[in-house]
């Protein structure tokens, strides 16, 4: 397994040791006691999953204290452009953002720490997400953030006319108008 920093704080790219042979392959997916040594130490407590077709974005959503998720985000079908925005405001990358490719052929994770908004565009023709959380699902501490917003300027990889967003996402509030709160 590689840990990868980010210039994000605690935003980590995970890579697992594929073992490939004429049968196929295989890797651990997770593995808490490898995480905790490296200084990983969040409680997984739900998988979620998605399917998407090509342009879809999804997000970006985050969850308000007390119920602030980390996720553990990978890619069981296809490619996606995982963004991630930082809004601890005590961060030195506070109001950036961070992109990654993850795909079932790379497979990569991101783990994204608390305080941080999280989204994805699928670049492939569909794709299959998976992530673990260490909170549940808090309707009323759900937040997020418009995509396009212009303040972030986040390139999602796609071009506009093939962009697919939920009504839901489309009426989320820009940057510079979400309220929030994510205690330690």
């Amino acid at each position: 397994m590689v840990i990868e920093k980010t210039g994000i704080e605690d935003l980590l790219i995970i890579t697992p040791t594929v073992y490939n042979d004429d049968r196929g392959f295989f890797f651990e997916v997770y593995n808490h006691a490898k995480l905790y040594e490296n200084g990983i130490k969040f409680q997984f407590i739900q998988d979620n999953q998605s399917f998407s077709k090509q342009g879809v974005i999804r997000g970006l959503h985050f969850q308000i204290s007390p119920f602030s998720q980390a996720k553990l985000v990978r890619v069981l079908q296809g490619q996606i452009l995982d963004v991630v925005v930082d809004l601890r405001k005590d961060s030195p990358t506070y109001g950036q953002h961070f992109s990654v490719v993850l795909s079932a052929d790379n497979n990569k994770q991101l783990l994204v720490p608390h305080g941080l908004a999280h989204g994805f565009s699928v670049l492939s023709e569909t794709a299959s997400v998976m992530y673990k959380v260490d909170q549940v699902y808090h309707k009323e501490s759900e937040r997020g953030i418009r995509y396009d917003d212009p303040t972030l300027a986040i390139d999602w990889q796609l071009d506009s006319k093939e962009v697919i967003v939920s009504e839901k996402d489309l009426i989320l509030p820009s940057f510079n108008e979400i309220d929030w709160s994510f205690d330690s």
